[in-house]
């Protein structure tokens, strides 16, 4: 069966906040392996239309760092799983994902924006909320 990932990215990275991502790396996955990646750019897409975005490109899962509760939401009605609090290399996010292995923050929510202190949101350099690939 085949299945589509889609991971905040920005140079090879988990990009740490779902609502401003520029582009999405969306991984075809078929019989528990990447079989195709592509980068799509968002083209200015933000927040609850980032759901609307990934759902037209086939996604059903989603790898992220920092996401505020309006765009949860729109995934979670999208029925996209959310994988968040995640940093590090986008591709052995992936392969941990794949493993069974990826560490993520089911509760993760960002609830502010701009002028923040990251303290939730798994944007600060040296705090995850989830887990670190490598």
């Amino acid at each position: 069966m085949k299945k589509k990932i889609a991971v905040t990215y920005e140079n090879g990275q988990v990009f740490q906040h779902f609502g401003h991502t520029s582009e999405f790396k969306v991984y075809t996955i078929e019989d528990g392996a990447v079989t195709a990646a592509e980068v799509l750019p968002t083209n200015g897409s933000g927040h609850g239309l980032l759901a609307d975005f990934l759902l037209l490109n086939g996604v059903s899962a989603v790898i992220c760092g920092g996401i505020g509760g309006g765009a949860k939401a729109a995934l979670a009605e999208k029925q996209i799983e959310l994988f968040g609090g995640v940093s590090g290399d986008a591709d052995a996010c992936v392969a941990e994902y794949l493993k069974g292995t990826l560490a993520f923050n089911p509760s993760i929510e960002c609830s502010h924006h701009h002028d923040h202190d990251h303290e939730n949101c798994g944007e600060h350099g040296d705090h995850h909320c989830g887990g670190h690939c490598r």
